[in-house]
Parts: structure tokens; sequence; C-alpha cells
């Protein structure tokens, strides 16, 4: 994540530093740093952050598309994803271990990779600017 995508999800949350830094459980120097450019921001703090806008964008309680139905999953691939697993096929993303494509990603990293190109992380996040 890159420090302007950062700064909007904070102002899409409205939300100050100080208030975001006790969401996240990190200090407001962290928060200044990582907006700043000056450190890189952790995945847990990415994480958490596309975490707080997907529950703060899909309030209204209206059930999501399952990723699996959206990229048509073959049934043996299903059967090992932890999205699947778990009934959480709106927050496939969120989940490390997603057979994405077939396969598991190594990394948090190579996981949002995949996830920014992918259709189903983009329906889920299209109204959110810069995710």
């Amino acid at each position: 994540m890159e420090k302007a995508q950062f700064k909007e999800i904070r102002a899409k949350l409205e939300k100050t530093q100080k208030e975001i830094a006790q969401l996240l459980g990190v200090s407001i120097k962290a928060i200044h740093s990582y907006e700043q450019g000056w450190r890189k921001i952790p995945h847990h703090v990415e994480r958490q952050l596309l975490f707080l806008v997907f529950k703060t964008t899909h309030k209204n309680g209206k059930p999501q598309d399952k990723c699996w139905d959206i990229l048509e999953c073959p049934e043996k691939v299903l059967k090992t994803c932890p999205a699947w697993e778990f009934d959480a096929g709106d927050l496939c993303w969120f989940i490390n271990g997603t057979k994405c494509s077939g396969k598991a990603r190594a990394s948090w990293e190579d996981k949002m990779e995949e996830c920014q190109k992918c259709k189903v992380f983009k329906r889920f996040f299209e109204t959110e600017k810069g995710i």
C-alpha cells in the first residue's frame, strides 16, 4: 500500500491520525511516518485498513456475491480454499491461503498484488477511489 492510499482510506473513514493510530494499535508517530512515506506500511496495518473500509461501506447488510461464484471456481479448488471453508466469499481478499488462480500466495504482499488485479476485489471495493 502506498502512502497516498493510506491517506485516502483514513479520510474515507473520517478519522484523525490519532484516532486511526488507536484503531490500528500503532503509535501516532507510525501514522505520521506512513503518511510521509518514511516507513513502509506493514501488512497487518494494510489488512486492517482494508477491513475497516469494507465494513464501513457494506453496512447495509445486503448479501454480497461470493468470490467462488464470480470466478466460477472448480469444486476441486473450492474444497481446499479457506474462503469456501469459512463461508467468507466476500472476504476472500482478507483471508490468507485462498486458492485464487488455483494456488495460495506465499506472502500477503503477493496476495495483495494479485487481489488488486482481481475482479472480485475490484467489485467489493468499486466505490472506493484509490484502493
